[in-house]
């Protein structure tokens, strides 16, 4: 009688065609695939009435007075508004962007009494929570049309017309957009309604940087602007952009070039002192004025990387391997960085974290979320503690009374203990284990296929288990990076581990996971492995 041998079910290894079924799943459910099947403007209520009170205004040369706010996303809506309003010829018309430490957040009652003179006030990427301001409007007569895309709140602004997706009846398709998108979708609106032929195409390259900037999801109709905006901006002629790709040396962007080198730029004027700076840059004639304004943005930027890295340094006290939350906070902590550093700290310690900049009685806060945790209606849930708050799933802004912070921090945490962990989850799981031998120039085109890659679109992670270190390398001006030379069945792989949370030796036998990037060097293409984890 002979033995039977029983063989233990082997894991399939992905391969190219697995990948692309699996990536390609991602977008099964989208609405709209091609530019020609978005939305149009009349699916944004109140899109038309408040175009048609544009055009009378400038039928009237009533001063028509556009407010923004003063990260990208704003900035960008602005730039948006006023190119039109220039192409049209009009000329009763004034960008006012508000500033982060003189002004706040959006339009408020004392920016109204400073533009008392204007017929007309259109907000872009703010005011759905300006009810003050827009009880002055009434009082002086002024009309008051709101674009906005954050949540609105229970009572709305007395407003002639408030264009914002997620008003209750409002009947946009459930996607997320930016503010930027909204007024682009206004200028449409006012296309259709002053009978001009317009490219709307002009802005793509605009539009991509700020949906990207503001961390929309990367899918639907986002997803067809951002592909096409990429294009769009690697031919654009804007002199903003051909001083960006000066300064980096570069020929042409990639996806990745809008999250890591084009918004943080156009965001530190915002951050560290006022964002008209950028929005004359962007809106610049010709490169020496480009120029001129990009040396002061790169200076801001600069400070901004100092200021970061002390706050940073700072908040790490706080950190706690007991809380669920991480809640920090500083006196006279800057407030324009505050974002930054909770983005950095979620991304660490993977769970939500939120900063605090405390001046003598108030305290602003910045919140920052990991996995499907929607972290505005977590501190909603505590608005009895809070002046005031606001924002997105992802992203929140909140003033407190210094006061309360402890009890805050406390309550928040509390909270979460009646959660689901799942949700805290901050990374995807990767697709699964691929061989060396699949890390090639071919797998490289397959990723760039399903680019734009961010929300609800994460860059695919995958695993290689047993690699051999051959040689390792401390990088960057902090020695806080890591280069790998790894070798797996007879081929060597190049492997970056950004902020290094483990440090292999040399022979050492690794597992990891990572995402495919592009190496470009002197011309030569080759892939390159991002780690996230070494096991």
């Amino acid at each position: 009688m002979t033995a039977r041998l029983t063989q233990k079910p082997v894991k399939t290894m992905l391969n190219k065609e697995k990948i692309k079924e699996l990536l390609n799943q991602r977008f099964e459910k989208d609405i709209h695939k091609k530019l020609s099947e978005i939305p149009t403007p009349d699916a944004l209520k109140d899109v038309f009435k408040g175009a048609e009170r544009i055009k009378r205004a400038i039928e009237r040369n009533e001063k028509i007075v556009v407010v923004g706010d003063y990260d990208v996303d704003g900035v960008i809506a602005s730039v948006i508004m006023a190119e039109f309003f220039d192409d049209l010829g009009v000329s009763e018309y004034f960008v006012r962007i508000t500033n982060r430490f003189s002004d706040g957040y959006g339009l408020n009652p004392q920016i109204v009494e400073e533009i008392a003179d204007a017929g007309l006030i259109v907000t872009v990427d703010n005011g759905i929570s300006a009810n003050d301001a827009a009880q002055i409007c009434k009082q002086k007569g002024i009309d008051l049309i709101i674009t906005d895309h954050h949540m609105p709140p229970d009572v709305l602004p007395e407003a002639y017309a408030i264009i914002n997706p997620k008003q209750k009846d409002c009947p946009f398709p459930n996607v997320e957009i930016c503010g930027a998108q909204v007024a682009w979708y206004l200028v449409g609106a006012l296309k259709d309604v002053c009978r001009i032929n317009y490219d709307m195409g002009k802005f793509l390259d605009l539009l991509a940087i700020a949906i990207i900037a503001d961390m929309m999801e990367l899918r639907d109709l986002n997803r067809i602007l951002v592909k096409l905006g990429v294009n769009r901006l690697n031919s654009s002629r804007r002199p903003a952009f051909t001083a960006i790709k000066q300064l980096y040396g570069k020929d042409k962007f990639e996806c990745d070039d809008i999250s890591f080198l084009i918004a943080p730029l156009i965001n530190s004027s915002g951050r560290m002192d006022d964002a008209s700076v950028s929005f004359e840059f962007l809106r610049a004639k010709n490169l020496d004025r480009a120029c001129e304004c990009l040396d002061t943005i790169v200076s801001f930027n600069n400070s901004r990387k100092e200021e970061e890295r002390t706050l940073f340094e700072c908040s790490l006290k706080d950190v706690r391997e007991d809380e669920h939350i991480i809640v920090t906070w500083g006196r006279g902590w800057h407030e324009g960085v505050i974002g930054i550093v909770a983005s950095r700290l979620a991304k660490q310690f993977k769970k939500p974290a939120i900063v605090f900049s405390i001046d003598e009685n108030r305290a602003k806060g910045s919140a920052r979320s990991v996995g499907k945790l929607d972290i505005l209606s977590l501190i909603a849930s505590h608005e009895n503690l809070l002046v005031g708050y606001g924002g997105h799933k992802g992203s929140a802004g909140i003033v407190i009374d210094p006061a309360n912070l402890e009890a805050f921090k406390n309550a928040i945490n509390s909270s979460c203990m009646l959660m689901d962990l799942h949700e805290f989850s901050a990374f995807d799981e990767p697709l699964g284990e691929i061989e060396a031998g699949e890390v090639d120039f071919e797998l490289l085109e397959i990723l760039e296929h399903f680019e734009p890659y961010g929300q609800k679109n994460p860059r695919p992670l995958f695993e290689i288990k047993s690699a051999v270190v051959k040689n390792k390398k401390l990088i960057g001006r902090e020695q806080n990076h890591l280069k790998l030379i790894l070798q797996k069945d007879g081929k060597c792989l190049e492997a970056l581990f950004f902020n290094f949370t483990r440090e292999p030796h040399a022979g050492e036998s690794i597992d990891l996971v990572f995402s495919v990037s592009k190496n470009s060097f002197r011309g030569l293409v080759t892939p390159q492995l991002l780690v996230k984890e070494i096991s």
